[in-house]
């Protein structure tokens, strides 16, 4: 069977191009949804649990699946070693259920393995010249300057009682567990989260 799936990055956008693309294309069931691909995509989720071997996924183009090309051959990958088929509409070269598609793919894939090793060992390079000048890798420790405002700020609001919830969306921060590193760091005593 084949099965589409189409995306635009807003809601203001719409999905008709993209639907009668794979409806020509001989699509028999599709999902569809209205999001970035930063955020998580609940129809892609879907779409990856009803496929079974033989299946053909078909999008209109590469960039509607993935943010990147990492993203991209791991999700193809996934598929072909479920025995599922891919297929690109403006993207002739990659289609997986040809056998040009499959060495296209197949190159794409060493491509990517092999970026992923030159970068590893950048890594471990840049690491040993740091650790031979006695500097630490990784990421530097401490807050940004804005986060140091905003811990300062949680503090206050945090001594005078104000519910957890408030300062999380007072301050736009993300988590409870970024509030109580920033409250760890200005030297309150958080052994006893509030609850509320």
């Amino acid at each position: 069977m084949f099965i589409g799936y189409a995306r635009v990055s807003t809601k203001e956008q719409s999905l008709d191009l993209q639907i009668d693309a794979l409806k020509l294309a001989g699509c028999e069931k599709f999902f569809m949804e209205k999001q970035s691909t930063k955020r998580e995509r609940p129809e892609l989720n879907k779409m990856l649990e009803v496929l079974r071997t033989g299946d053909t996924v078909v999008i209109w183009k590469l960039d509607r699946l993935g943010r990147t090309t990492l993203e991209l051959i791991r999700l193809i990958d996934k598929l072909n070693n479920n025995g599922i088929g891919f297929k690109s509409l403006n993207d002739n070269f990659l289609d997986t259920t040809t056998a040009n598609g499959k060495l296209i793919f197949t190159i794409f894939s060493a491509l990517a393995e092999h970026e992923r090793s030159m970068i590893q060992e950048r890594t471990r390079a840049g690491l040993k010249a740091a650790r031979l000048r006695n500097r630490l890798g990784g990421r530097p420790k401490g807050l940004s300057h804005d986060a140091q405002i905003k811990a300062k700020e949680a503090s206050r609001m945090y001594l005078e009682e104000k519910p957890i919830q408030e300062i999380l969306t007072a301050l736009s921060i993300g988590s409870k567990a970024t509030l109580y590193r920033y409250l760890r760091i200005e030297g309150i005593n958080i052994t006893g989260f509030k609850k509320y």
